[in-house]
């Protein structure tokens, strides 16, 4: 198994829906804001590579929104999902599976694009992996995260033939041999956090239940999330089982940290190591 780092870009979100009740005197500390309030973040997905699949986690925003959306979200940095795919040796036609870890656009976004006037699947020969709870709750969205859930990203998926729904069966909460997943409701209902069986690690694709390590304190909760109460107890047992274990947690927000590990303190689960993917490879 090879494990790639795919950056496609960065954007900005408010720094007080980031970080939803912390007062901004504190978590200015760790991710200083702009004269706007605007935090920059990564949108950092990951490649594996093991033997006939090639699975690429969660996509970007994509470039297909109109400008009135991007205005919103100061899209900067040179990095693209093709140009890093490029840079690890591929294209979006090698791409075997699409596993998403949830549904919101900066997640998801880049798996469409348009074509003329039309919208089609970026990697056409990819099975699209989502779950059928989340794709319920993303199809039919609640008035909080509809502006996240946009029909142009989700619907194609669908469309085009090449959706698939993960099930538990017989125990197992994956159908690949090298992953289980965490299933965690607290951000949005069933979003994945894949566990990656690799060597004599497990590493973690975080998604928005880790944006960053200035995430790691429990209060910690995004603004975002539509249910902080049950993230707190996902977040609690998730950090104690990646220190006990030496997890290493891959970042898919951090604007600076690839990855990080956790470990007990007396003032709870706290940071412990910061390292770039390539260093366990």
């Amino acid at each position: 198994m090879n494990l790639h780092v795919i950056n496609t870009g960065f954007f900005k979100l408010d720094g007080g829906a980031m970080f939803g009740v912390v007062p901004k005197s504190i978590w200015q500390k760790t991710n200083p804001p702009d004269k706007r309030n605007l935090c920059n973040w990564a949108m950092r997905c990951l490649l594996i590579e093991d033997g006939n699949t090639l699975m690429l986690i969660d996509n970007g925003l994509g470039n297909k929104q109109d400008e009135k959306f991007f205005s919103h979200y100061y899209l900067n940095g040179t990095d693209t999902i093709d140009g890093s795919l490029k840079q690890s040796g591929f294209t979006a036609d090698d791409v075997t599976d699409m596993f998403l870890s949830h549904l919101h656009f900066d997640h998801c976004g880049g798996g469409v694009k348009r074509v003329g006037d039309k919208l089609v699947t970026t990697f056409p020969k990819a099975n699209y992996w989502s779950n059928e709870d989340h794709w319920q709750w993303a199809t039919q969205p609640n008035a909080r995260e509809k502006a996240s859930f946009l029909k142009e990203n989700i619907l194609p998926m669908q469309e085009s033939g090449q959706l698939k729904f993960i099930k538990e069966k017989e125990g197992r909460s994956s159908p690949f041999d090298f992953m289980d997943i965490f299933y965690a409701s607290g951000h949005t209902d069933k979003m994945m956090i894949p566990k990656i069986k690799y060597k004599n690690h497990t590493i973690c694709f975080m998604a928005d239940l880790l944006p960053s390590v200035g995430h790691i304190p429990l209060p910690y909760v995004m603004g975002y999330d539509t249910r902080p109460l049950i993230t707190l107890e996902e977040k609690a047992a998730f950090l104690n089982e990646a220190a006990d274990n030496q997890y290493i947690l891959f970042l898919e927000h951090d604007p600076i940290n690839e990855c990080c590990t956790v470990q007990r303190t007396e003032k709870g689960v706290r940071l412990d190591k910061t390292f770039a993917l390539k260093d366990i490879l």
